[in-house]
């Protein structure tokens, strides 16, 4: 199921049309609040609850800016009742899989959320958006952006390069968001696709009265060249990632620089535990325990635990990774997180032949008992 139309692109500034189109939603789509990304200050793109149309002249959804996954602001907004009128969402593909994953934990709920998502272009590390961005005008930079990654240019300064995991990510457009705002495969053209994925997405679009139109052949030639490379670099990186940590003594290397201080952990999407095992009592060692751990080794890493905290996360989370790299953006000492995570959740993803974030309807696998899995383990027994 899927209806497609255009929205025409307003003196061929595209985040002008995509910011005509969040109007539309609000004034003629019923939509009382829209969470949309918008420029709070200079270098500074956050997620917004908007019930101002007036205030979308600031709504930025194509910034190279992620500062954060607004997956789990969506399942706030959408938990524990209703919101008070229509909600709708901007999210990035990969945010849109963290909150279908959210969604089959019970953090969140699909039905009070229409869900927008634009083809995603990747975005920079904060500290480099923040290089990108200055100077500038903000919503000029972002047109700057979108042009040049659209005709297939690397942005201006050319020593910025997007965020490894965007440049490793094979899912540049959501098939789970109501609508899709698609733009690549659009270049040269005089419109942006709008391509409903669900009955409340047509029902939307049926409120907004845009033109029909097909999607042309075009988009799937540059979406298929798009997402071969970024699977090319994923492979690469993978491998890289791999070999750097083959052994015990490798992976607490890999992690030296690690200092305890979670960042990855709250940046994360999908870890959602209220309590944390590592700020519990099983992890408050006394003083005598780390001089004897001391003696025996005749020095000891301080703080201690890191190597197990981000085991521990991974036997938690990995099948529910959907590697939107917050973990790395997070990291103050640019532990390479992001590469570890999605290096051994790929395996573990494959194991069950899982993808998170591909159905609302697939549960995760941990979460159900299987009584017949893995049988080249158990022998096929029951």
């Amino acid at each position: 199921m899927a209806t497609t139309a255009k929205l025409e692109v307003q003196n061929g500034d595209l985040l002008q049309s995509v910011q005509a189109f969040l109007q539309m939603l609000m004034d003629e789509g019923g939509v009382a609040g829209l969470l949309t990304p918008l420029h709070m200050g200079p270098g500074v793109v956050m997620p917004a609850l908007v019930t101002e149309p007036e205030r979308l002249k600031q709504a930025d959804p194509l910034a190279p800016a992620f500062p954060l996954n607004a997956a789990r602001i969506a399942a706030r907004l959408t938990r524990g009742g209703s919101p008070g009128g229509a909600l709708a969402a901007v999210l990035r593909p990969c945010e849109v899989r963290a909150f279908v994953e959210l969604v089959k934990l019970n953090q969140g709920n699909l039905e009070d959320l229409s869900i927008i998502s634009v083809d995603c272009l990747g975005a920079y590390s904060n500290a480099d958006y923040r290089r990108f961005a200055a100077g500038r005008e903000p919503l000029a930079a972002t047109g700057l952006f979108a042009s040049q990654s659209l005709a297939g240019r690397t942005p201006e300064p050319a020593d910025l390069s997007l965020a490894k995991a965007c440049r490793a990510c094979e899912h540049p457009v959501s098939h789970n968001a109501d609508i899709t705002l698609g733009l690549v495969g659009l270049r040269g053209a005089d419109h942006i696709l709008v391509k409903a994925h669900t009955p409340r997405g047509e029902a939307l679009l049926a409120r907004l009265r845009l033109p029909d139109i097909a999607e042309p052949a075009e988009r799937k030639d540059a979406l298929a060249e798009l997402v071969a490379g970024r699977t090319a670099f994923r492979d690469r990186m993978f491998e890289e990632t791999r070999q750097a940590t083959a052994s015990m003594p490798q992976l607490a290397d890999y992690l030296t620089a690690c200092v305890g201080c979670y960042n990855c952990r709250a940046a994360c999407p999908v870890c959602y535990c209220r309590e944390c095992v590592f700020l519990t009592d099983v992890f408050d060692h006394k003083p005598w325990q780390y001089l004897g751990w001391a003696k025996g080794k005749s020095a000891l890493r301080l703080p201690t635990d890191t190597v197990l905290f981000h085991l521990t996360r991974l036997a938690h989370m990995s099948l529910s990774c959907v590697g939107c790299g917050q973990c790395s953006n997070a990291c103050p000492n640019d532990v390479p997180v992001m590469e570890l995570f999605r290096t051994v959740a790929a395996r573990t993803q494959e194991a069950f032949a899982y993808e998170p974030g591909r159905s609302p309807d697939e549960p995760i696998p941990l979460s159900v008992f299987q009584a017949k899995e893995f049988a080249e383990v158990t022998g096929g027994r029951d």
